[in-house]
């Protein structure tokens, strides 16, 4: 226990837990997208096995992740589900009604949380064990905070949507932000950005006006079709 004694230990737990919050938003904007058509219940349900299996799968990044993301391509196929997450989540988000809204919705839910959370966590994780230097205590505590925060930041998200639909709008186009970031982080990438690096935030915007826009366009289709059947 001499470590606790330690300034470096209490320095880097301060710097995990401040990357944590300010890296744990967007995976609670993509928790809470994915969980709000679901009755109270199973919102819950989703928000817990949910965050629980990411954060499974952020253990298991945590050891293979560094060389991950030395592989081509495979971050511009992470953007690529990235955007069509957040396509979906805006453009179908409220079409599930009744039955539908069963155990099979639930699931959707957490499938969508898992390959979303997949693919926005490599960059945490990289931050978080950047940061414990090697130290597994400081790894493991980094792990376990990422959970409370995860799932206060869903719970709370879950709330601001159904009082400010808007926010709904604003989730969706932080995904597409994402998105488009993390196909121009991909390694076979690295050396046009280098050269250009407008092109990092030129793709962010472009990866959330196309979510945006193409989730408007189909939300507004699907409601003339309701207008014409009915």
């Amino acid at each position: 226990m001499e470590f606790l004694n330690s300034a470096d230990f209490w320095l880097g737990l301060v710097k995990i837990i401040w990357i944590n919050i300010i890296l744990s938003g967007d995976n609670a904007v993509v928790i809470a997208l994915a969980a709000r058509s679901l009755p109270p219940a199973q919102q819950k349900k989703a928000v817990m096995f949910g965050s629980g299996a990411a954060v499974v799968l952020r253990i298991v990044l945590t050891v293979v992740a560094a060389k991950l993301l030395e592989l081509s391509f495979l971050q511009i196929v992470g953007g690529c589900l990235l955007l069509w997450i957040g396509y979906q989540l805006l453009s179908g988000g409220d079409e599930d009604e009744g039955e539908s809204k069963g155990t099979g919705s639930m699931m959707a839910a957490i499938r969508t949380i898992l390959i979303a959370d997949l693919v926005m966590s490599l960059d945490n994780v990289i931050a978080v064990a950047a940061a414990a230097q090697g130290n597994m205590v400081l790894l493991i505590l980094g792990l376990a905070i990422s959970i409370p925060l995860v799932i206060f930041g869903s719970t709370l998200m879950i709330k601001l949507m159904e009082r400010f639909p808007v926010i709904v709008t604003l989730g969706a186009a932080l995904i597409g932000w994402v998105g488009g970031e993390t196909i121009m982080n991909d390694n076979m990438l690295h050396g046009y950005v280098e050269a250009q690096p407008w092109l990092h935030y030129a793709a962010a915007a472009a990866g959330a006006v196309l979510v945006v826009g193409l989730g408007k366009f189909m939300q507004a289709r699907g409601a003339k079709k309701e207008v014409a059947a009915a």
